[in-house]
């Protein structure tokens, strides 16, 4: 798996933001068993920037904590079969990896919400990096049946790596 990682903010956090990314981008693949080496694309940012973003992508001019933009259309979440007799459209034609998507996260809201669920940075932003690794897998949780399944998904890729509510 290939990350491309910027930090557009001045941010320090205490812990390597680049390996909770990973570690928990990985997981959701093996759980999800994809078959293919993969690419994410990955913005930190603040919430005035995120705001911009969801006002233009989403027509919802509020912040927001994570913003997920897939690159493939499946049939069904998770069927990464036949993806490539769609090659020109879903893998880099140098790597060969399958370009999965974006995430755009607000390092403000990582810690607001790391401080009003009273866990680590880390934690949040692991959490945030597997909902939205789950949305580009294809899951989505506009119906409750649907939620369920990501929320279980999530907290199933954050025990197995031991990440926890501190």
């Amino acid at each position: 798996m290939t990350s491309y990682v910027e930090n557009e903010t001045s941010a320090e956090f205490s812990f390597a933001v680049q390996e909770v990314i990973d570690a928990v981008a990985q997981q959701v693949l093996e759980m999800e068993n994809c078959p293919y080496e993969v690419q994410i694309n990955v913005l930190l940012t603040d919430n005035q920037v995120i705001r911009e973003y969801n006002a233009q992508y989403r027509d919802i001019d509020r912040e927001t904590d994570v913003l997920s933009f897939p690159n493939v259309d499946y049939e069904s979440p998770s069927a990464f079969e036949g993806l490539d007799e769609n090659s020109a459209d879903y893998f880099d034609p140098d790597s060969g990896e399958l370009i999965l998507g974006d995430i755009i996260l607000s390092v403000d809201k990582i810690r607001e919400q790391a401080q009003s669920y009273g866990h680590s940075e880390r934690r949040e932003l692991a959490f945030l990096v597997a909902h939205s690794m789950l949305h580009l897998c294809g899951y989505d949780h506009m119906e409750p049946g649907e939620a369920a399944v990501m929320e279980e998904k999530q907290e199933a890729a954050l025990q197995a790596l031991g990440i926890t509510r501190d």
